[in-house]
């Protein structure tokens, strides 16, 4: 149920800087659903995984994730 990755990349540095390990559940959400401002792991076609931040829930329940730089790749590129 739990995963250990390793962080490439910088998207979301300060919090998580390349090299860093975390540990993700697989098990999202089954008790509190997801709200702006979790931070998520998610497998995304054509970029592989990616752990951005969420930044908005739209009303169709998809999400808008972001990473903490401009030259992040997340939803302003491929979309929620």
């Amino acid at each position: 149920m739990l995963r250990l990755f390793k962080i490439t990349g910088d998207s979301l540095t300060p919090e998580f800087k390349e090299g860093d390990f975390v540990l993700v559940s697989k098990v999202p959400f089954l008790f509190i659903p997801p709200s702006p401002g979790d931070i998520i792991a998610f497998r995304q076609p054509g970029y592989g995984l990616l752990i951005k931040r969420i930044q908005q829930i739209t009303p169709d329940n998809s999400l808008n994730v972001i990473g903490n730089h401009t030259e992040s790749i997340d939803s302003r590129v491929f979309g929620p």
